[in-house]
């Protein structure tokens, strides 16, 4: 009906059945065009591939092993670690995430010189506290500001569990860990942007019949140099670059190109080059110093000047190397 006019009686109908509440559905037409829309989560990024969430699991996995077997003997009570969540958000919908109150660490990597973050719950902080201090019970415990003795045994705890960690990424990415500030105000502890994606590891601690988190937070900017390591398909790369290096050497073994050996050079610049003429003599230097064997234009070995039978020859001592 569109372009058309409408009579008087015609507006006056639309008018009254709007008053009454009948007017006709918009158009099937439209519906569709609107339910086309649908809404997008900008707080859940995808930077972490699925290969890689996976091999960050399955090193947590193991992490959560080796340091159980470790912290239970240096506690002296049993420690169960599990990883029980994984999830990728941005910085700040993961900070926001992790319970408070907590103990934050700023884990330091090298050789990158990236931050990683990890946060402790303060009952199990206390808890492993009273254990080091030689205490044996745990179930009445009181939260409480960590005094400066307290921090020191707070790092003493966290670094174990950080070395631990750098032990299994070392051997994966080649990444080692340390332990930074250490901070009980978790809001102030910030190593990365906002909006930076960012991977959420959750670890429960059971210990002496309780149960406690821990969070290590991976901004995607702390792996990047290392991102290829953490995936999959890196497990086979090295093998496939072998086989793609000897079907290189295949294809082009059989191509022929000339081969000389250079006694010297010497750099002029155009207008002297123009100038020489016939008797003009070029200094390059003794042929004792040795020679350089060209592919091409391409210098591959240095090597000395001699004969082979009634054949001048070249000795070949080694790889080129360059003295820029």
């Amino acid at each position: 009906m569109s372009g058309a006019v409408l009579g008087a009686d015609a507006v006056a109908a639309l008018v009254d059945a709007s008053k009454e509440g009948t007017l006709a559905e918009e158009s099937s037409t439209h519906a569709r065009r609107r339910r086309r829309v649908r809404t997008v989560d900008f707080t859940r990024p995808t930077k972490f591939t699925s290969d890689q969430e996976r091999r960050f699991r399955r090193t947590l996995d193991t992490f959560c092993r080796t340091a159980s077997t470790r912290l239970s003997a240096e506690l002296r009570m049993p420690l169960e670690l599990e990883v029980i969540n994984l999830s990728q958000q941005t910085w700040a919908n993961a900070h926001a995430q992790v319970p408070t109150p907590s103990v934050s660490a700023v884990v330091e990597t090298r050789p990158h010189d990236t931050r990683l973050l990890l946060s402790v719950e303060t009952g199990l902080v206390l808890s492993a506290i009273e254990l080091l201090l030689g205490g044996t019970a745990i179930d009445d415990i009181r939260e409480r500001r960590l005094t400066d003795i307290d921090l020191v045994l707070a790092r003493h705890f966290l670094s174990g569990l950080v070395t631990q960690l750098s032990i299994i990424w070392s051997d994966q990415a080649g990444l080692e860990l340390s332990v930074g500030a250490l901070d009980q105000h978790f809001d102030t502890a910030q190593v990365a942007l906002v909006s930076e994606p960012t991977l959420a590891l959750t670890i429960e601690a059971r210990l002496g019949g309780t149960s406690s988190t821990m969070t290590l937070l991976v901004p995607y900017q702390a792996i990047v140099p290392v991102a290829h390591r953490f995936s999959a398909r890196d497990a086979t790369h090295s093998g496939a670059d072998n086989d793609q290096d000897v079907a290189v050497r295949h294809a082009v073994g059989a191509v022929t190109m000339t081969v000389r050996a250079e006694v010297g050079a010497v750099e002029l610049p155009v207008e002297r080059v123009l100038a020489l003429r016939p008797g003009d003599v070029l200094r390059l230097g003794s042929a004792s110093s040795g020679v350089t064997l060209l592919a091409g234009d391409t210098p591959v070995h240095h090597g000395r000047p001699g004969r082979s039978g009634s054949r001048r020859a070249v000795q070949v001592l080694g790889p080129h190397r360059s003295t820029t």
